[in-house]
């Protein structure tokens, strides 16, 4: 499938170099969540030479730039987040990472340099009628930062009538888009298990009351929940991720503490997944005597795109790269995670991935060390979210 190159504001085409520089220089500087000081700075300092109405410090070290035009009451959001992760950069760019064990390991450097490609696209055109709100979202890491900045009052100072996002997938050829109506991505919860017995002498178990064996039947009962609960056709991943408990060959700990990543793109089966593991978690603990402790964090729940707005989105793409650059079917087995969440469970909107390319550097899985975003799917990600801001906050 060949991308559409003709249909790519040409504005934007023309100024790919300029901002795949912008991206770059984020590149060089990866800050983690809610430490985005220089690139907030960065993106303040661009939106308000451009004429948007900049507010900072939402969520720590999110930036909210507005723009107006017109008379109408519509208003949209777009998002893009900032952060990097803390990885070692192996990818070889000239202009790789100066900062030793951070790197853009996950493309938020180029998500951040579209957004603000569009941003002054449109604020030189001004081709629409209604408000625009463009969110530089911190922390999507490690899936706080959007949560904050609701938290903070986002949408009731910024109100939107409906949100976007994207983001960029290695392993799709650069003009490919995908999105679909419904889940997009997996809802993430992480539950840690403390098994409290009675320690003792490795010769004596009669006279302790031992954590280990419990904990070993725990991992192996845990694995029957997605095999024997989980409806055929529906997605559920219980994975622990880490056992430990004691030091010694000859004692027994009074303590084994397992952590656990729980997965699963319907809200139902994610209520379904806590509360299985909260019941045999109990059972083990209770048939061996011991006593249970048992943390559960609901972290951010499933992406659900609506109709309506994913609709709409598709139809902007396909006016750009042609009816067989967008894709509408998410491939089984992805259980990723998103920040963006949180924002469409208060509003509605849609979520799209762009493709990074499939070779080299830009076909290296995210969160790799050997990753890095391309810069040519710059102008296909700027031109979308242009041509939806023209056609959301049309006069029509």
């Amino acid at each position: 499938m060949n991308p559409i190159q003709p249909a790519l504001i040409p504005q934007i085409l023309a100024s790919q170099s300029e901002f795949a520089q912008i991206r770059q220089r984020i590149h060089q500087h990866p800050e983690l969540g809610f430490e985005e000081q220089r690139t907030s700075q960065l993106v303040a300092t661009y939106l308000r030479q451009w004429g948007y109405s900049v507010h900072t410090g939402i969520g720590g070290t999110g930036v909210v730039g507005v723009l107006k035009c017109g008379n109408s009451s519509k208003s949209i959001g777009i998002r893009a987040d900032m952060d990097a992760l803390p990885i070692h950069e192996e990818s070889g760019v000239s202009y790789c990472s100066q900062q030793a064990g951070k790197m853009h390991a996950c493309g938020h450097d180029g998500h951040t340099a579209i957004l603000l490609c569009a941003a002054r696209y449109l604020a030189e055109t001004q081709q629409f009628d209604g408000t625009l709100n463009l969110i530089f979202q911190p922390a999507e890491e490690t899936l706080g930062g959007a949560k904050r900045m609701i938290e903070e009052g986002l949408f009731q100072r910024f109100p939107c009538d409906a949100v976007y996002a994207l983001h960029n997938m290695p392993g799709l050829p650069v003009g490919i888009f995908l999105t679909q109506a419904g889940a997009m991505s997996a809802s993430s919860d992480v539950a840690t298990i403390r098994l409290i017995g009675v320690g003792g002498h490795g010769a004596m178990p009669h006279k302790a009351k031992d954590p280990v064996v419990a904990s070993a039947e725990l991992v192996l009962a845990l694995q029957s929940i997605v095999a024997r609960n989980v409806p055929a056709g529906e997605v559920g991943v219980v994975t622990v991720g880490s056992l430990q408990s004691g030091e010694a060959h000859n004692v027994i700990p009074d303590v084994a503490t397992l952590k656990i990543s729980v997965r699963s793109t319907n809200p139902d089966i994610r209520k379904l997944l806590r509360k299985r593991i909260t019941e045999i978690s109990q059972g083990v603990a209770q048939g061996h005597g011991l006593t249970l402790d048992l943390h559960y964090d609901e972290r951010i729940g499933v992406l659900l795109n609506t109709v309506k707005e994913t609709t709409l989105l598709q139809n902007v793409a396909r006016e750009l790269v042609g009816e067989q650059s967008v894709l509408t079917t998410v491939p089984s087995g992805y259980l990723g995670s998103e920040d963006f969440a949180a924002m469409l469970e208060v509003r509605p909107g849609c979520y799209i991935v762009l493709g990074n390319g499939n070779s080299g550097p830009s076909g290296c899985m995210v969160h790799n060390p050997g990753y890095d975003f391309n810069d040519q799917a710059i102008p296909f990600g700027a031109s979308l979210w242009a041509r939806l801001v023209e056609t959301y906050l049309s006069e029509a």
